[in-house]
């Protein structure tokens, strides 16, 4: 008896390996079961109609799909079906770009920008980029990318179209006081300078002026460093400018907050699927005696609002300019197998006061009032709301 049954033994483990790679196979392929069978062994949810809908296309659609350009797709729509502008699907290179840029870093051109109905507005043109060589320079509007028409296009979209791996070209249509000219680029890895500072006189004080272009990771450290050195350097006040800073991360701005605020709170956030976190200074602030003035426009937005937000709640900042943009809501980003993520809303945010900023969900609401109303005027060479901030920094 115990030869036979070892003797059966190599029998019995063929017959359950075969049984398992068949189960593996009809797990993958339900189509290919009979209709009772399938009935009863799959559960026919979303995940089974959306690949049953995939297999015909890739099997019966007159010429041959891309398999992968249609999930990107598909998940580029779902997104955009939430009627939620801060939301996106980053197809795997298209988030690659995204890490970079959060990193301070990127292969493009060299600029930033803000969509207006008829393509993208040029924000910032960057020293030393293709795009400072080619002679673009804020105001300008890009209407077309290598003569496709980007009017009505998703900012994310038109924007990745001129991005591309360095020494790669891209020919850009661009209106420019009024008159249209086609610029080559040729595309380099460019390193945003995340920080600018330098130190101004007003009335024969110094003021250490400091522009942040966005909270990519380390920004904090260049923001503290540029501060400590013109306090150093005998500045008597502070002016930390957020105009046309579309935010970034969230630690970023609780960091760049505590530099200026010793301790307690500066934010919290909560969400559906988020409990409530509390985010409080980590220390280190500089005197509470030194002046501060934070200075925005209705392009700070995210984590510029949450700074200016903080700053005005605690009394620790005069706030000079315009409205902020209004957005009172945060994203997280949720990797996916495919090497792309999810960058969805997962809850909103709240001020030390308690106030959040947007219209209710993802609309846009009334951001920050400044205590200090002043806006430049474009068609003056001197920057009238940076003068004014300035003056509040004495």
């Amino acid at each position: 008896m115990r030869r036979r049954r070892l003797s059966t033994l190599p029998l019995v483990l063929f017959l359950g390996l075969l049984a398992l790679v068949i189960g593996i196979y009809l797990g993958g392929h339900p189509s290919t079961l009979p209709g009772p069978v399938r009935d009863v062994l799959v559960e026919d949810g979303d995940g089974q109609i959306y690949d049953e809908a995939m297999d015909t296309l890739e099997r019966d659609y007159y010429r041959p799909v891309d398999r992968k350009q249609l999930l990107n797709q598909s998940l580029d729509h779902a997104i955009r079906s939430l009627d939620d502008r801060f939301s996106n699907y980053f197809a795997p290179r298209d988030y690659t770009d995204f890490q970079q840029a959060t990193e301070g870093r990127f292969e493009g051109v060299g600029m930033s920008v803000d969509p207006v109905d008829d393509g993208l507005r040029i924000i910032t043109v960057y020293d030393g980029s293709p795009a400072k060589d080619g002679g673009l320079k804020a105001g300008d509007v890009i209407t077309e990318v290598n003569g496709r028409s980007i009017a009505g296009q998703d900012s994310t979209e038109a924007t990745t179209r001129i991005k591309g791996p360095a020494g790669t070209s891209v020919r850009l249509t661009v209106r420019s006081g009024g008159k249209m000219r086609e610029v080559t680029l040729k595309r380099a890895e460019v390193a945003i300078p995340v920080v600018r500072s330098q130190m101004r006189t007003v009335d024969g004080h110094k003021i250490a002026y400091v522009h942040l272009a966005g909270f990519t990771a380390g920004a904090h450290d260049a923001v503290a460093e540029a501060i400590r050195k013109r306090l150093a350097d005998g500045a008597d006040g502070v002016v930390l400018d957020l105009r046309d800073n579309g935010g970034g991360l969230l630690n970023e701005a609780v960091e760049i907050s505590s530099i200026f605020i010793p301790d307690g709170r500066i934010v919290s956030t909560k969400g559906r699927a988020r409990p409530e976190r509390v985010y409080d200074a980590t220390g280190g602030a500089i005197d509470s005696d030194i002046p501060v003035v934070v200075l925005v426009n209705d392009r700070s937005a995210s984590a510029s609002e949450i700074v200016t937000g903080a700053l005005q709640d605690r009394k620790r900042a005069t706030v000079v300019g315009t409205r902020t943009f209004g957005k009172g809501v945060f994203q997280e980003i949720e990797p996916l197998s495919n090497g792309g993520a999810l960058d969805i809303t997962v809850g909103e945010y709240f001020l030390p006061s308690g106030r959040n900023l947007g219209g209710g969900g993802v609309s846009r609401g009334s951001g920050v009032k400044p205590d200090v109303y002043a806006k430049d005027n474009p068609k003056t060479p001197q920057d009238e709301a940076l003068q004014a901030a300035l003056r509040e920094a004495e």
